[in-house]
């Protein structure tokens, strides 16, 4: 069995909060500071990666 590739979202904050989504079926709210050094973050509970818009427009 594979484990599904990790949700990437762009975001315009540096500090944000994840909490898995699909309602009951997340996980408890977290709060997760992206460092300016690296542009990302990823959630500790569901692995998705939170990227600053300042870095995804580099990539491009």
């Amino acid at each position: 069995m594979t484990n599904p590739v990790p949700e990437t979202k762009v975001v315009s904050q540096w500090r944000i909060a994840c909490d898995g989504g699909d309602g009951a079926l997340g996980h408890p709210r977290v709060w997760l500071q992206i460092p300016h050094e690296t542009g990302y973050v990823e959630c500790g509970y569901c692995d998705a990666r939170y990227v600053h818009e300042s870095v995804a427009d580099k990539a491009d």
